[in-house]
């Protein structure tokens, strides 16, 4: 069950309007993508105006960005609908970090680590035919600075790098398709991160790696810059295998 919020009404100011929606949707996203509302549950935005304190149109609002994400779906004579699983829109960012956020977390991480595995190392191929001077340059020198953040242990940085790092080879791919995927690793790595779910101290070879994609990339290898990105894949993709692993003995997350 959704639990009822600690917070108060909301003021009529728009800015205190708009922390309340963002609140209130990110609970009940939480908890449809949890399991606590199950698929078929009825929610009726009388019960929600109570639970959380706050107007019916903040409610109306919540639900309508619900409703666009697949989560809920208005039936005449019946009320808001929560839908099964299968009818969310797994591409939306926000949805990921719900998941990411539930019981199902190991699960969203193995589905979003197989469609990176799909996917980057094709983009690190078309990046080393596409990419301009500069931006390899730029790249070459990102995956340095990447380099020096996990030797230190400076965790922030090296999250942050990562993102970029990856959001470029997607953005050099020249490929609208797979850059708009770029959302998606962003918030996969930022998960791994903040569920402690990478080591402090990042494995040697897979910083060894990531300069291998961007000297190749510079370089205009393609071949070489996929070979590297299968193994920068296939590595998180082992290390998340083994996560898997451990969730599902007995005690594991």
């Amino acid at each position: 069950m959704i639990q009822s919020s600690p917070e108060g009404a909301p003021t009529r100011q728009a800015p205190a309007e708009a922390g309340l929606h963002a609140r209130v949707l990110d609970h009940v996203g939480t908890a449809i993508c949890n399991g606590e509302v199950a698929a078929g549950s009825v929610l009726s935005i009388d019960d929600l105006v109570d639970r959380y304190q706050v107007s019916r149109s903040v409610i109306r609002e919540v639900l309508r960005v619900l409703a666009s994400m697949g989560l809920v779906e208005t039936r005449r004579r019946v009320g808001i609908m929560i839908r099964p699983a299968r009818a969310w829109k797994v591409f939306d960012p926000q949805v990921i970090r719900w998941r990411l956020a539930s019981n199902g977390r190991m699960a969203q991480m193995r589905s979003i680590t197989e469609l990176r595995t799909a996917i980057e190392p094709h983009a690190a191929w078309l990046a080393a035919e596409r990419i301009d001077d500069e931006e390899a340059s730029e790249l070459v020198g990102l995956a340095a600075k990447l380099w020096a953040a996990g030797k230190a242990g400076d965790e922030a940085r090296f999250l942050s790098l990562d993102i970029d790092f990856h959001r470029r080879v997607l953005n050099a791919s020249g490929n609208e398709m797979f850059a708009e995927l770029q959302l998606i690793v962003a918030e996969v790595l930022a998960g791994r991160h903040h569920y402690h779910l990478m080591p402090h101290y990042p494995d040697e070879r897979a910083l060894r790696l990531h300069s291998d994609v961007a000297q190749a990339i510079q370089r205009r290898d393609g071949e070489r810059a996929m070979r590297a990105m299968v193994e920068i894949m296939e590595q998180g993709f082992a290390e998340m295998k083994s996560m898997w692993a451990r969730s599902t003995e007995p005690g594991g997350a």
